[in-house]
């Protein structure tokens, strides 16, 4: 067991936990945080997606003790009461099918506008393709991305 502090949302934790535990399992089963969902396990997927000081990671994929005296922010953490401008045009857009994947999804699109606020189509499928959604709402995810930097999507949001 190891003792590890962090920052989650804002707020500080400390665990004991096993180092090696995926930092996933910590915030799921340790401290109840459970809007970042577990996919694949293998980090290919993007349904565990959050922010570790400011950059997209696979929570899965990332022991906890690397996490330690650094800040994460899950999709709790995005914004109070869903204001987060991903998290609105997600709904204006209405991106959600099943939903399962939507937080990574939401994730991965507010760190990709925080590296380029306002993408191309070519920035959003790269910076979106490790993302995996089963429902294929890719063109309504691209048109999400494109209102949420106050751009128009030119692909439509058919899917």
């Amino acid at each position: 067991m190891s003792h590890v502090e962090f920052s989650v949302n804002g707020f500080s934790k400390a665990v004991e936990v096993d180092p090696d535990m995926p930092l996933l399992w910590v915030l799921r089963d340790v401290l109840g945080l459970t809007g970042t969902k577990f996919g694949c396990g293998a980090g290919v997927c993007g349904c565990c997606t959050l922010h570790l000081n400011g950059e997209a990671i696979r929570a899965c994929q990332t022991p906890i003790k690397e996490v330690a005296g650094k800040s994460v922010t899950t999709i709790e953490g995005l914004s109070k009461d869903g204001v987060h401008p991903v998290q609105k045009a997600w709904i204006e857009e209405d991106v959600a099918q099943c939903g399962y994947c939507q937080p990574g999804q939401i994730m991965q699109a507010a760190w990709l506008l925080s590296k380029h606020p306002h993408p191309t189509d070519a920035d959003i499928n790269e910076g979106m393709a490790e993302n995996i959604c089963r429902c294929g709402t890719y063109n309504r995810i691209r048109c999400a991305i494109h209102r949420a930097a106050g751009d128009e999507c030119a692909t439509g949001k058919e899917a």
